[in-house]
């Protein structure tokens, strides 16, 4: 008789811990008791006939076998929750589903607002955020985890097409309380000496480091690398630093009085954004029908 194998409970339990690091918080994201995820655990372990987890404390660290299994894990379950949707959307009316990422950042406060206009002029056209793919957009693209990549930047890759979309200052981010934070710009002489939290420490031709502080030779003080633009935000608006962003992506922060935003001088860093897509996909398709969606969307 064959050894009984793992099933698709055993697969989300070690995505969870994989992601939570700890029984308790793993158990609440996947609905269950701590005693019960632990004794999945060990069934999980005795079906293989591995251990899966270390106990570090109160948290528990994967061994190689458990590693290896989250992220096949975590393709797996993207990858078949993504059938069960479209399947769905199928039922629903739903004949394509276009897949979108925006690079580098988590900013869609104007996707309810343009999917209301989308879905009335192209009903059976869905959209879908994949918000794990932020960094490697052309790579995502040309392995086709994504449709369309909101990027900046003018240069596309040779299997690639880009739409400008629209152009967008970086501005400097404080909090309400902070010295600058009544400024109406601020240069790198301003800047020098500052607590700065910095998206990524490798110097981009079109970003502030290149083009804000290395002419004026002024640097802040560096005193994180986050990549994650939500963090950042999270971290300025507790005036713990202070950090520079596309302006579109803090818009909401700022209009609701958690940070200041401020226009950087001697003149403005403008950030060009285009959406990106394959060479390959053909005329008037769906996916060149919301890149052409999305041009008039930001053009107006």
């Amino acid at each position: 008789m064959d050894s009984p194998r793992l099933d698709i409970r055993h697969l989300q339990m070690i995505r969870a811990i994989g992601r939570t690091g700890r029984v308790v918080d793993a158990a609440d994201e996947l609905g269950l008791t701590p005693s019960a995820l632990s004794h999945r655990i060990k069934e999980a372990e005795r079906r293989l006939g591995v251990p899966l987890f270390e106990r570090m404390h109160k948290r528990l660290r994967m061994t190689a076998a458990a590693e290896y299994l989250a992220n096949f894990s975590e393709k797996f379950l993207g990858e078949m929750y993504l059938i069960e949707d479209e399947v769905r959307r199928m039922n629903a009316g739903i004949d394509h589903v276009v897949r979108i990422a925006v690079e580098n950042y988590s900013t869609y406060h104007w996707f309810p607002d343009f999917l209301s206009k989308f879905r009335s002029e192209y009903p059976s056209i869905d959209i879908q955020i994949m918000a794990g793919n932020r960094r490697d957009m052309v790579g995502s693209l040309l392995d086709r985890h994504i449709d369309l990549a909101i990027t900046t930047g003018g240069v596309s890759h040779t299997a690639t097409e880009q739409l400008p979309l629209f152009q967008d200052p970086l501005v400097f981010i404080c909090a309400p309380e902070h010295p600058l934070a009544a400024a109406t710009a601020v240069s790198a002489t301003d800047i020098e000496g500052q607590k700065f939290i910095t998206f990524t420490k490798t110097p981009e031709p079109d970003q502030e480091f290149a083009r804000l502080f290395r002419p004026e030779r002024r640097y802040p003080v560096w005193t994180a690398s986050v990549e994650l633009p939500e963090a950042i935000i999270e971290l300025v608006a507790a005036n713990q630093g202070t950090s520079i962003l596309a302006q579109w992506a803090v818009e909401p922060h700022v209009a609701a009085g958690r940070i200041k935003a401020i226009a950087l001088a001697p003149k403005p860093i403008l950030v060009d954004w285009n959406c990106e897509f394959r060479c390959d996909e053909p005329e008037g398709n769906p996916v060149r029908q919301v890149a052409a969606a999305l041009g008039d969307w930001f053009a107006s």
